[in-house]
């Protein structure tokens, strides 16, 4: 865990203390237990997982400490990434975390009791319920995601959450810049505007990386997100 401190501060200028690197080392001694029964993610190596879902994760808050922020939710978490290390580095924020998939949900309960985590919901929901629900619709400073869905698609799940002045990042891979292109329409119907593609490196990783960051500059209409299994099947 020293080393994924020194590459957060040197790389990305994330400081992170004793106490919460032993949280972080409680969280991948737990990951590791339930990956061996439940194949909650294909990264296995405890190495890989400091880098890969840790420092990454944290590559978030490049974007999100540009101004001050305390409600955050995380859509289709997975196995708590990047909601869980975020909230580890900054424990002040509220963290909602939104995964419809049952035994992933049930970890992810199961961490938050685990590091006695405060300010941590779990919604075991799909995105597009999620998005129409009073306590959540424009609730949020930012709404991240990683792996989730191509960006025509996605910014339907993300933008209906973000309130007016928050934003969305979504976490992209080489396809960044052409799914930015092709979600333009979507992202101004839904009230956005695309605001940067940050360029991320991870040592280690050779694979391109994005952080595509969209603000929230207008109320997204009431149809959005439409029901379960559109967007998916007819992006905007």
């Amino acid at each position: 865990m020293k080393d994924l401190a020194r590459l957060a501060q040197s790389m990305f200028g994330i400081s992170l203390s004793n106490g919460q690197l032993n949280t972080l080392q409680k969280y991948e001694n737990e990951l590791l237990v339930w990956n061996s029964r439940y194949n909650l993610t294909a990264i296995q190596e405890p190495e890989k997982i400091r880098i890969k879902h840790f420092l990454d994760s944290l590559t978030c808050l490049i974007i999100m400490r540009e101004k001050p922020f305390e409600r955050i939710i995380d859509v289709g978490t997975g196995a708590g990434f990047p909601g869980i290390p975020i909230k580890i580095a900054c424990p002040q924020i509220r963290l909602t975390l939104v995964e419809s998939v049952g035994k992933k949900a049930d970890f992810c309960r199961h961490i938050v009791k685990s590091l006695a985590m405060e300010g941590v919901e779990v919604v075991q929901e799909r995105a597009e319920t999620v998005g129409q629900l009073p306590q959540y619709r424009e609730q949020f400073d930012w709404v991240v995601a990683r792996a989730v869905a191509a960006l025509p698609t996605l910014v339907e799940y993300l933008l209906p959450l973000a309130h007016i002045g928050g934003g969305i990042i979504a976490m992209k891979g080489e396809s960044a810049p052409a799914e930015a292109h092709a979600a333009d329409r979507g992202i101004h119907l839904l009230g956005g505007r695309l605001r940067r593609l940050a360029p991320i490196t991870l040592p280690g990783v050779v694979d391109e990386r994005y952080l595509v960051v969209i603000e929230k500059i207008a109320a997204t209409p009431a149809q959005y997100p439409r029901h379960i299994g559109i967007p998916g099947k007819r992006p905007l």
